[in-house]
């Protein structure tokens, strides 16, 4: 069999591949960039693109797919979103000039956590996370490469750095260690994120600081060696590394985090009805991003959290400067990402007409800043810079008509250089100064049909017909004979011609050295950019966090040392947002300085999730410094809330429902401390009864005894309201509800005390079973009922567990202690294999007055 020849072009890519295996490799060819064998194939299929073939008439012809160059951005997003790695291939030289196979080289990988140029812009962040580990610890640094954010902390244990990932919402991990396969089984299958492998550490890099631990320096410098190995370029707008511990932040997991909705809706995994969209009134994209990150790390230092509160409220305290404020932030552009696209390189004259614009309005923001009674721009810890240097250059450089390309000319304002004036002059002017020139030798030579045209061949040139040779002046010089014409040149028209070829070939050509000589002067103010758009970021989301405060009527929370939480007439702020026009129920939340446990209970859908979550919600809001949705509020500071709401089986790491219960359950018992927040819903129905009630029993015990967390736990084993005899800190409450005429009412209100019945029946007729299923239902009920009442415990305070006896698991006894051993002894007396039916109807009879 002889072995098919391969075309230089195609070595070409097989060497280029061979160096990206994990990659699609995106081949530039002319106006296209092609994709090869296996890459064409699959790509065809995930873009649906035609999938066509090199070489068609080869025995094995090589499949091949393509996407036009200049939409190729659309086709790179869609192949990065789904979580693969694309490799650019430029060439790099002019295609007319090459000698041999065009110079092609890789210029770019772009990947999951380092794309920045996305068709579809987004105001969230996307964090490229790096770990490594030293066989104690782990070292984690995380960086935004649209932003420049260059973070770093050391973490204890995988579950944290799990937690940390996730919190992230990292889609790539860069792994500077030997990942062992179950850790990479987590990250991969569980975690859904995309491992790539970094030994090699960045040297000599000014943004790592000597005085970090080795470990952040080591997980920091590879994360940098990395970017630097797939962005190929050197990015200016990459910030200092900055250290940060978990524990200076109110720590909450991830599914904490997701089970309060934060910053999505848990259901949806939309915007609408989350935390965020609520207090999300930011008029710039940086205020977005940042408002992000203070609902996902609130505060836990006084001072810090105060510091917001004043500025909410010197901006409540003045409606009409807050109102120029809010006007005046409207036209400025994400200036973090502006600074980005000029590190790259990929800065367009629009986006540089958006940086003058933002700039020219920074001095009516700090004029506007300056008017109010506090100091605001001291507060937010910066200066309100407006470089006015760099806004004059835009101001003078760029025309406000320019194109989004850098390749089309027009980009340069009339009177900034001028060389590109003179050949602007001469393509305007030029058709004029070619039809004077006409004019006067259609004079001169007499002849009436004289013109001239042009072709690229012979460029600009009179047309004289064969009739009118007799006619054309010595001067003329002939550039081509026709059959029925010839065309002259004149030296006049020959210098015309050359100027306006000249203009046309280089005023495109000076305008993009020009523009490239602006974008370098630009990437020299970063750093500057950058300070100033922290500042513009921070008034942006106090601004928000004011104009929601006034809008929804909420409070400034107040901070005490001695475990207080009383809330009056407090709202879940999310669903009374939602609920709209419809009149929502407050409820007031009292724990003194001894109580830490609550014990809810009452009917589902009443309203115990949402109390509960109140509460959570009204700490996140008070410490990230925001106002709260009550007539008045009075906190702890809280270092953690832990929770456990809502019930969901975790099918991809093949946990069940109860499972994941216990995990997070163990998580709060674990890391809690008397400082924390813990909020538990219905743990323990998991499983069957009477090892729910056990677990639960015990959870709350040692909560109380040990922990002394502040703690909310809803339960529908009403059996547990009775600790409240023996465990002092702990409190019953009930949603309160109105039963008339076999009609139930929830009225959402908590009020002291235990509930006295559940009504899980009349939920399932608000969800509409048939009538026979519920009166089978209740007849049920009522049997049960009568026969629980004839259980009692021996002491409330002795574990539930301690009445299994020897029940089998999950069935509820129906004996006493006593009873059953009378039984027991009754039964081993009993000859069943010898009764008679007469027999065997008594011995039943006598067993059953037992009971």
């Amino acid at each position: 069999m002889v072995k098919e020849k391969i075309s230089p072009g195609m070595q070409q890519y097989l060497d280029i591949k061979a160096d990206y295996p994990d990659a699609f490799l995106l081949f530039r060819m002319g106006d296209f960039y092609e994709l090869f064998y296996e890459d064409a194939v699959k790509a065809a299929q995930i873009l649906e693109i035609s999938l066509t073939s090199r070489n068609k008439n080869a025995e094995n012809p090589i499949p091949m797919a393509g996407v036009p160059y200049h939409s190729a951005q659309a086709y790179i997003d869609v192949l990065v979103e789904m979580g693969y790695k694309v490799a650019i291939a430029e060439q790099m030289e002019d295609p007319k000039q090459a000698v041999g196979v065009v110079k092609r080289d890789v210029v770019q990988v772009i990947t999951p956590g380092t794309a920045v140029d996305s068709s579809k812009p987004d105001s969230a962040n996307n964090f490229l996370v790096s770990l490594d580990f030293d066989g104690n610890q782990y070292g984690l640094s995380y960086m935004d490469l649209a932003t420049g954010e260059f973070m770093v902390t050391l973490l204890t244990d995988f579950l944290t750095v799990k937690s940390e990932i996730q919190n992230l919402r990292a889609k790539e991990l860069v792994i500077g260690f030997e990942l062992t396969d179950e850790d990479k089984e987590v990250f991969v299958k569980q975690m859904n994120l995309i491992l790539s492998y970094e030994s090699q550490v960045f040297e000599d890099s000014d943004l790592i600081s000597d005085d970090l631990n080795t470990l952040e320096q080591a997980s920091a410098s590879k994360l940098l060696s990395y970017v630097h190995r797939t962005q190929m370029r050197e990015l200016k707008h990459i910030q200092t590394l900055v250290h940060y511990e978990v524990k200076d932040y109110l720590q909450m997991t991830y599914a904490t985090k997701s089970s309060l909705d934060l910053l999505e809706n848990a259901r949806t995994g939309k915007k609408h009805g989350s935390l965020f969209w609520l207090l999300d009134e930011t008029k710039t994209a940086m205020g977005m991003r940042l408002l992000r990150q203070w609902i996902d790390r609130p505060l836990i230092r006084f001072e810090d959290i105060e510091e917001r509160q004043d500025i909410i409220q010197a901006f409540l305290d003045d409606f009409i400067n807050r109102s120029d404020l809010t006007e005046s932030l409207k036209g400025v552009y994400d200036i973090e990402r502006l600074a980005s696209r000029v590190s790259f390189g990929k800065a367009s004259p629009k986006d540089l007409l958006q940086l003058g614009n933002t700039l020219a309005k920074v001095p009516v923001i700090k004029a506007v800043l300056s008017a109010f009674e506090v100091d605001i721009i001291d507060k937010v810890d910066g200066e309100i810079d407006s470089i006015p240097d760099l806004e004059s250059l835009i101001c003078l450089a760029i025309d406000p008509d320019a194109p989004a390309t850098i390749s089309e000319g027009g980009i340069i304002r009339t009177g900034f250089d001028e060389t590109l004036d003179h050949y602007r002059k001469v393509m305007k002017e030029g058709r004029a100064w070619i039809a004077d020139i006409e004019a006067k030798e259609r004079q001169a030579s007499g002849i009436s049909t004289l013109k001239i045209d042009y072709n690229k061949k012979d460029g600009y040139y009179f047309h004289v017909t064969n009739s009118n040779l007799s006619l054309v002046p010595d001067y003329f010089f002939r550039k081509a004979t026709l059959k029925n014409s010839e065309r002259f040149g004149t030296a006049e028209l020959a210098k015309i011609e050359g100027d306006m070829l000249e203009a046309r070939e280089q005023s495109a050509n000076l305008e993009y050295e020009i523009f490239m000589r602006i974008r370098a002067r630009v990437e020299t103010y970063i750093d500057r950019l950058q300070t100033l758009a922290k500042v513009l970021a921070k008034v942006d989301v106090l601004q928000s966090l004011a104009v929601v405060a006034e809008t929804n009527h909420y409070v400034r929370p107040i901070f005490n040392d001695q475990h207080l939480i009383e809330i009056v007439e407090g709202r879940h702020a999310v669903v009374e947002k939602v609920m709209g026009t419809q009149v929502y129920i407050p409820n007031s939340i009292h724990f003194d300085q001894e109580t830490c446990i609550q014990l809810i209970t009452g009917p589902n859908m009443s309203g115990k999730s949402t109390y509960m979550r109140q509460l959570a919600l009204s700490v996140v809001m008070a410490q990230m410094g925001g106002y709260v949705a009550a007539e008045t509020i009075n906190l702890p500071i809280f270092d953690a809330i832990f929770t456990r709401i809502g019930a969901a089986d975790d099918l991809i790491s093949g946990q069940s429902t109860f499972m994941v219960e216990m995990m997070e359950a163990n998580q709060a018992i674990k890391r809690a401390t008397v400082d924390s927040l813990i909020l538990f819903d219905e743990l323990g129905r998991g499983t069957a009864t009477y090892d729910g009630m056990a677990l639960a029993q015990s959870i709350i015990e040692h909560i109380h005894n040990k922990i002394k967390a502040k703690t909310m736990f809803a339960t529908h084993y009403h059996e547990l309201t009775d600790l409240s005899t023996t465990l002092t800190r702990l409190v019953n409450v009930h949603v309160a509800t109105l039963e008339e005429k076999g009609e139930v009412t929830f009225l959402h209100k908590i009020s002291e005390g235990p509930a006295d019945k559940s009504y899980g029946v009349h939920v399932a007729k608000i969800a509409g079973l048939p009538s026979s299923v519920l009166t089978r239902a209740d007849h049920i009920l009522q049997d049960l009922e009568s026969h629980s009442a004839t259980l009692k415990t021996e002491s409330q305070s002795e574990s539930m567990a301690n009445h299994l006896v020897e029940e089998p698991v999950g069935q509820l006894s129906l004996f006493s202690d006593e009873a059953y051993s009378e039984l027991a002894a009754r039964l081993e007396e009993v000859d069943v294999l010898n009764l008679t039916p007469m027999e065997a109807m008594n011995t039943l009879f006598e067993l059953k007055k037992l009971l």
